[in-house]
């Protein structure tokens, strides 16, 4: 589906990626070009395209018929769209309409694979642990904890199994509950993503919907490094799904959004 923004005032970045997960495609313009080390950019209006960050891979887009990989540009805050392999991107001029496309069926794996993150964040700290890092990315995708007190659970390969056996159940146990995913900004401006009332966390990634549209979520035995709790997992979006695609809510103050320089 597209949606239009024609009403969007030249200057200003709405990043739809996080207003919605299942936008597929939009018409938008040309807010800003350029050129950094020799590579051409160019950033849109509407922003469909999620830059790599906070663990999570970047989309696959298109800016009408030209595949682009999504950047971060540090100076400006803008997501700009640079072309793979050091290609060039089309003629393009502030203003100008443009089309942009994003894999979806990548995104929502993506999404998936996010959203299951954080519900083994959740499953973990009722273990009492703390998280210290994680890694959203496919073939990759892991929770890393400390926790505060000794597990002896932890100490030989019956108990750690014992304990990723009470990971998974309490995992199921959320996806068979459907528990709502949703993001809220508070007043300082961050973004955080709730498991309905069993997690929250700020975050700026792609998310499902609810926790029932994920599929094939499967925890292997955790494993004790350094002190830390690797808990790895895997995950993906429910079939079918996705295409059940709404249009993206009207920007309103409060979402995220960046002005170009």
């Amino acid at each position: 589906m597209v949606h239009s923004t024609e009403a969007l005032r030249v200057g200003t970045q709405v990043s739809a990626y996080l207003n919605d997960t299942y936008l597929e495609q939009v018409d938008t313009r040309v807010i800003a070009v350029g050129e950094k080390g020799g590579t051409p950019w160019a950033a849109v209006g509407h922003c469909l395209f999620h830059p790599q960050g906070g663990g999570q891979p970047a989309d696959r887009g298109w800016l009408e018929d030209t595949e682009i990989i999504p950047v971060r540009d540090r100076e400006s805050g803008l997501v700009v769209a640079t072309v793979p392999g050091g290609g060039s991107l089309p003629p393009l001029a502030e203003g100008q309409k443009v089309r942009a496309r994003i894999d979806l069926w990548a995104r929502t794996a993506h999404a998936a694979l996010h959203t299951a993150g954080h519900l083994v964040e959740a499953v973990g700290r009722m273990q009492g642990w703390e998280m210290v890092a994680s890694n959203h990315f496919p073939g990759q995708a892991r929770i890393e904890f400390q926790a505060p007190r000794t597990d002896t659970r932890l100490a030989d390969p019956e108990g750690r199994e014992e304990v990723t056996a009470v990971l998974r159940a309490a995992v199921a146990a959320a996806v068979a509950d459907d528990l709502p995913v949703f993001a809220r900004c508070p007043a300082d401006g961050r973004r955080v993503v709730h498991l309905d009332e069993l997690h929250s966390a700020p975050c700026g990634g792609t998310h499902v919907r609810s926790l029932g549209d994920l599929a094939e979520v499967a925890l292997p035995t955790l494993k004790v490094k350094k002190g830390r709790i690797r808990v790895s997992y895997s995950a993906t979006h429910v079939p079918g799904t996705a295409t059940r695609l709404s249009y993206a809510a009207p920007h309103v103050p409060g979402t995220a959004t960046h002005r170009s320089h």
